[in-house]
């Protein structure tokens, strides 16, 4: 199994029950950044999509639109794969559940899992929610029938069944969280599995008779009324992909490198699919990485409001590979993120526009103008060892940040290195060298930038690669693992080169492309009390209220809460403080580790959400989000403040 330089990624297997939108766009992209990088470091990669055919909701779906199930199945899987292809996903397979060696390798599994004592035969009776392929128990539910995922009806079922001894892996499922401190990501996200691990797990329903429309059991069972419960199909594509149970050619690929979900189907990817896998004895993904959701202008989206996102319009208008940069840059992994045309357009105009192709379009004046187009990296090493050293020293861990999927933090980090490139010319003014005669020193700094634009242009390759394509062609070179090795792992400098001019990359956008949905009416809310004026205190009053400089040394996400983190914070005391502080949708965990932060310190503590709470963060918020207040340079843990 994969002990050799291969990596295998995956997304999740879509529900063909409607057609893509921004949500499988951006899973779907993250994961061919994921591949194209590890192909760009020389490493053998297998990256598979595809989709999820079988269960009750698609047969119904199917015959409420007077069509057979298959024939539904074609079609929605045709338009994810066309989507995909349109979008220049580099997939290696685009597996369906619905084909014939996927059928053989879930049958081989399910048989196997049974000869080991692992599947029992019993009678099942719960509430079902044909929404969400999910069982509940009673006490699950809300106001006694909804789904507590979706909200929707549930259905008693009771019915006879296989059962997968999940129980039985209980303890296995939180050793492997435990040894494995990067098995689940973010960890935010790990937390919140391990927690539901530890409530305890009851035996899985994996069989269904009361319809047809799923994968038989193996012939030599001789129950032909039973058919795969819709996960354990579903699931099990990470290996018949790679040929488990019919010829196993790229089996060596295994164990996945990367499983992508979203944060609504983590528990099935974290704690189902790994006890499916120690039933097998095969070994288990490095990484199962969960993403958050999509908002659009702050609302969620929905059919009925008519605000749903479609990726290939939002591609058609503003370029695919903006978008590609907009998804990967403007939201933490693990996070919620909200779309919206503004945004996009600001990302265009700055970050892309005026601090990545601006530089190349400097270059191509500059070197125009001083050398006829010609570039050097002569004396490169010799008069910008400065900032050479500024470069390295962002781009020396950078690597990490993409490895845990912190693709935004991964791309501030390369805007990072393009601020020094323009800087550069800002501080050395090569127009005024050549005035004063220096053609060799105004030569440099043209060298320099081109130096550092090449580097970005390689390591933002995976995320923008007909992008990155251009620029290194008009920088004299290609993006490949051989450019990899030189530019990146070796450090070394561009061999001389004639710049080729091109159009810019990123023309300025005016205004918004397409309508915006108006946003659905909020209720009338009662007229608030005329505003009190602000009271006036005493400065003994406000000395009453100690501030004091607090060091974070870690931070958490609260499971079950979407706005509020748990922070340990040291104040120079004998003990540390926990905070908990409601900046989730400001703040990433890892973002704050080892900042510093002002804390009302002699606040009276409380409890929120069964958790106590020794203090509060000072921030400020306005229209454009919320902002911790923190000291211009680092002081002593417990410095006051006033």
């Amino acid at each position: 199994m994969n002990k050799n330089n291969k990596a295998y990624v995956t997304t999740p297997i879509y529900y063909v029950n409607d057609v893509p939108h921004i949500g499988h766009a951006y899973t779907t992209i993250i994961a061919d950044t994921m591949a194209r990088y590890y192909r760009l470091k020389g490493r053998e990669t297998f990256f598979l999509t595809g989709t999820d055919e079988h269960g009750q909701k698609i047969e119904e779906a199917a015959k409420s639109r007077g069509r057979e199930p298959q024939e539904y199945a074609d079609e929605i899987s045709g338009k994810f794969k066309a989507l995909w292809d349109e979008f220049d996903i580099s997939y290696d397979k685009f597996i369906r559940t619905t084909d014939a060696d996927h059928k053989k390798g879930v049958q081989k599994a399910f048989k196997a899992m049974f000869d080991k004592g692992d599947i029992y035969k019993g009678e099942y009776e719960d509430y079902y929610c044909v929404s969400c392929e999910t069982f509940f128990t009673e006490t699950q539910l809300m106001d006694g029938e909804g789904c507590p995922d979706c909200g929707k009806p549930t259905k008693l079922v009771k019915e006879e069944s296989y059962f997968f001894k999940l129980s039985d892996y209980q303890e296995k499922l939180l050793k492997w969280y435990s040894d494995d401190e990067q098995c689940v990501l973010p960890k935010g996200k790990k937390n919140e599995v391990i927690s539901f691990v530890k409530q305890g797990l009851r035996d899985l329903s994996i069989t269904r008779t009361s319809f047809d429309w799923g994968v038989k059991l193996p012939e030599e069972m001789n129950d032909p009324k039973h058919v795969m419960y819709v996960w354990l199909d579903a699931l099990l594509n990470y290996v018949t992909a790679l040929g488990y149970g019919t010829d196993e050619k790229n089996m060596d690929f295994w164990p996945a490198t990367m499983h992508l979900v979203g944060k609504d189907i983590l528990r099935f990817h974290a704690i189902y699919w790994p006890a499916f896998l120690m039933s097998l004895d095969l070994p288990l993904p490095t990484h199962v990485a969960a993403h958050g959701w999509w908002t659009r202008n702050g609302e969620k989206m929905s059919k009925s409001k008519g605000n749903v996102v479609n990726p290939k319009e939002i591609a058609d208008a503003y370029g695919l590979e903006n978008f590609r940069y907009f998804l990967l840059r403007e939201v933490p992994f693990g996070q919620d993120g909200d779309f919206s045309q503004k945004a996009l357009i600001d990302r265009i105009n700055s970050d892309l526009g005026n601090e990545f192709g601006n530089l190349l379009n400097r270059i191509i004046g500059m070197s125009g103008k001083y050398s006829e187009g010609n570039v050097t990296s002569k004396d490169v090493k010799a008069l910008h060892v400065k900032e050479l050293d500024e470069v390295e020293a962002i781009l020396e861990n950078i690597e990490d940040r993409l490895n845990l999927l912190q693709t935004n933090r991964y791309l501030e980090d390369l805007w990072k290195v393009l601020t020094i490139a323009n800087g550069a010319i800002t501080a050395h003014e090569p127009w005024s060298k050549i005035k004063n005669g220096d053609k060799d020193g105004a030569l440099a700094v043209v060298g320099l930038v081109a130096n550092i634009l090449a580097r970005v242009t390689v390591l933002v390759s995976p995320v923008m690669p007909k992008t990155a394509t251009k620029i290194a062609s008009a920088l004299g070179f290609e993006v490949n693992t051989e450019s990899y090795t030189k530019l990146i792992e070796k450090k070394e400098l561009l061999s001389d080169f004639v710049i080729e001019k091109i159009p810019p990359l990123f023309p300025r956008i005016e205004e918004e492309a397409l309508e915006t949905p108006e946003p659905a009416p909020k209720p009338e809310k009662k007229k608030k009390k005329e505003k009190k004026a602000e009271s006036i205190i005493t400065i003994d009053q406000f000395f009453e209220t100690s501030l004091k400089i607090g060091t974070i040394l870690e931070a958490e996400e609260v499971p079950k809460s979407d706005r509020l983190l748990k922070l340990k914070v040291d104040l120079g005391e004998e003990k540390t403080r926990q905070v908990i502080a409601g900046i989730k949708e400001y703040y990433a965990p890892a973002d704050l580790v080892n900042t510093q932060v002002c804390i009302v310190a002699n606040l009276k503590p409380a409890k929120i959400m069964g958790m106590l709470s020794e203090g509060m963060l000072l921030a400020a918020k306005d229209k454009n989000g919320l902002s911790l207040m923190r000291p211009e340079a680092p002081k002593k843990s417990g410095t006051a403040v006033g």
